[in-house]
């Protein structure tokens, strides 16, 4: 009785399904009368999206057909339904003739794949649904397991609504030319502001999407200029910024931020030796970051999936992403452990340029180079001094290296002088860029 009522309910609940059996017909006929409408839906639907079997089993021997290259009509399509023995399954010759003599309309076709998939994706979310609370039964696995996993079939799910239109070249061309015209009636950069003025003339802000490696040997000063390069951009566009700290605590970073916000020596703010003047200055730095959206994870030797989690939380909570900045490179580890630590760096930055374009907000991480800069005569660093330097330079869109002259000439004309030398820019000019480092405070600044 019990195996019964669970069997009507499984029924019940499979017949209520969101589903639009006409749409689906009307495609599938469709499919057999025109090439046009044939390379729409490929782009567009999957098998599953079809909610009836016999649909899914007719669409199924169309992408066969099309991926043998062969004609697409109800003789073709009949002559392999019949010889895989499934012909009988879908209805037969009868119901291949009803979607051949459905009315074509290819002026409405988008619509009707885009209700297909609109039934498709509330279909996932119920059942998304029942998979949520038939995990919350399930003990023997750790929770933040499966939240995780959830998770990320919610976020695949939302992924699917965001690219569920495919744009021809007429609308991403008209929508670049709207997107020009409010470019050219601003006087803002097309990117996030580094906020130094050189660097942000040279390459016109750090762009959406863009992975940006800022590189140098220890003690240049690599952490000191991105925390100054994320807070200048946090305090200009208050959009959400996660600093990832593999190398040092977050108590650590925020003592770097406060020095060079206050300037109040590192060591006297450490020390708590702190004048009665600059108490003041530091209970206004402290309200000021406190109203900010500034995330730091300091959790060591985290991964691309560990990233990608927590980019997602923050995105849900705070409903937009910034800046992400993560610090370093060669401490984040890779899920699958091998020998070689090149091919693994490979597999960590072809993902961060992942996550740049998936999230579409810039990615700055910092890289240390190799000892090769210290053995010869010009220290200045040049891109191959990366460490296991070729899948950085090629995932890279920007290569920004460090360069200060007093660190191995005490005696030099240019001391407390930091040179940005923007080695590679995908999308425009390389070139230089000076700043002055006030290295009590952690602090660099524009020349002018």
């Amino acid at each position: 009785m019990e195996n019964s009522d669970t069997n009507t309910s499984t029924l019940l609940i499979e017949k209520y399904l969101p589903h639009n059996f006409l749409s689906e017909k009307i495609v599938l006929g469709n499919l057999l009368i025109s090439n046009e409408a044939l390379d729409l839906t490929i782009r567009s639907l999957s098998i599953d999206a079809f909610y009836f079997e016999s649909h899914q089993k007719i669409y199924k021997a169309i992408l066969i057909l099309y991926k043998q290259k062969k004609i697409i009509d109800i003789t073709t399509l009949t002559s392999y339904l019949q010889d895989e023995g499934i012909l009988e399954s879908i209805g037969g010759i009868i119901s291949l003739t009803e979607l051949v003599n459905q009315v074509p309309n290819l002026v409405n076709l988008e619509q009707y794949i885009t209700l297909i998939q609109d039934k498709f994706l509330r279909r996932s979310l119920i059942k998304l649904g029942y998979q949520i609370i038939n995990s919350g039964y399930i003990t023997n696995i750790p929770l933040e397991n499966i939240l995780y996993e959830l998770e990320t079939e919610l976020f695949n799910l939302t992924k699917k609504t965001d690219t569920n239109k495919i744009l021809t070249s007429a609308e991403l061309l008209a929508n670049i030319y709207v997107e020009l015209q409010q470019k050219s009636l601003k006087t803002s950069l097309p990117g996030l502001s580094s906020g130094f003025y050189d660097l942000d003339s040279l390459t016109q802000g750090f762009q959406k999407s863009d992975l940006i490696i800022i590189a140098g040997r220890p003690s240049m000063g690599k952490t000191a200029l991105c925390l100054n390069i994320a807070t200048n951009n946090l305090k200009k566009t208050k959009l959400p910024l996660l600093f990832f700290s593999l190398e040092m605590s977050k108590e650590q970073l925020i003592y770097r931020l406060l020095a060079s916000e206050t300037r109040i020596n590192s060591t006297r703010l450490r020390s708590g030796n702190i004048k009665k003047a600059e108490w003041e200055i530091l209970n206004t730095v402290i309200k000021k970051f406190s109203r900010l959206p500034f995330f730091i994870d300091d959790t060591p030797n985290i991964g691309i999936q560990d990233i990608k989690a927590k980019l997602k939380k923050i995105r849900l909570e705070q409903q937009k992403l910034g800046l992400v900045v993560i610090d370093y490179l060669q401490l984040m580890e890779t899920q699958s452990k091998t020998n070689n630590r090149v091919q693994e760096l490979s597999q960590i930055t072809r993902g961060l340029k992942n996550l740049a374009r998936e999230f579409n907000v810039p990615i700055i991480v910092l890289s240390q180079l190799s000892r090769n800069v210290e053995s010869r005569v010009n220290k200045r660093p040049i891109l191959s001094d990366l460490r296991e330097s070729g899948s950085i330079e090629q995932d890279a869109d920007l290569v920004l290296m460090l360069y200060r002259d007093d660190y191995y000439n005490p005696e030099t004309e240019e001391p407390n002088i930091t040179e940005l030398i923007l080695t590679k820019h995908r999308n425009g000019p390389i070139g230089l860029v000076k700043l002055l480092f006030e290295s009590e405070f952690t602090f660099f600044k524009n020349l002018n």
